[in-house]
């Protein structure tokens, strides 16, 4: 039996896309059942929707600070489709400990910093102002604390003379779309032993 994966977004789900292709392989231990955004407007909602994966939205912003109450909704749509593992790919929402906990061991996330060096916002900046000789992408299990629980992969990549945020992220993206695939793979098979690419 293969694993059923759901997928949170809040974008144009560029790591979503690299997920889903990667399972589309007849080899792949996991299969789709859900590509979920918290924004209606994510343009990676249609191109889930063209790969022939269920979507669903439920917009955060009508739920103001009241985090529990959007989890709530976006839950009926998770847990109707049974998935065993759920994935983060830049989905731009802090979960509460509740949520998280109710996937403990479950739940992935891609960060595009190399762990534990610049969780949260700004990774690419916050490299370079540091004078790092490298950055990076990290996936990691999901744990009550941001950015924080056990790592299952990390690529790294030089950073160049001139590079700015925006070129560094874009090198980084390049390795992100290669390591979430290979280890969603690992950790679908029941292989928990990090990648380092």
């Amino acid at each position: 039996m293969k694993k059923r994966v759901a997928i949170l977004i809040s974008g144009g789900g560029s790591n979503m896309l690299a997920l889903l292709r990667d399972m589309a392989t007849g080899d792949h231990p996991a299969e789709p059942v859900l590509v979920a955004s918290n924004d209606p407007t994510a343009t990676g909602l249609t191109k889930a929707a063209a790969a022939g994966v269920p979507t669903a939205a439920v917009d955060h912003r009508p739920f103001g600070r009241d985090r529990a109450a959007f989890e709530a909704a976006l839950l009926t749509h998770i847990l109707a489709t049974q998935p065993d593992i759920l994935c983060l790919a830049g989905f731009m929402r802090v979960l509460t400990p509740a949520f998280v906990n109710r996937f403990t061991g479950r739940m992935l996330n891609i960060h595009p910093s190399l762990l534990p060096l610049y969780p949260g916002l700004h990774t690419h900046q916050r490299a370079l102002d540091a004078g790092d000789a490298q950055a990076g992408c990290t996936v990691h299990e999901v744990t009550p604390i941001l950015d924080d629980g056990p790592i299952l992969g990390q690529a790294r990549v030089p950073i160049l003379p001139g590079d700015t945020a925006d070129s560094l992220a874009a090198r980084v993206l390049t390795q992100e779309h290669r390591l979430y695939p290979a280890v969603l793979r690992r950790f679908a098979a029941g292989d928990r032993a990090p990648i380092f690419l």
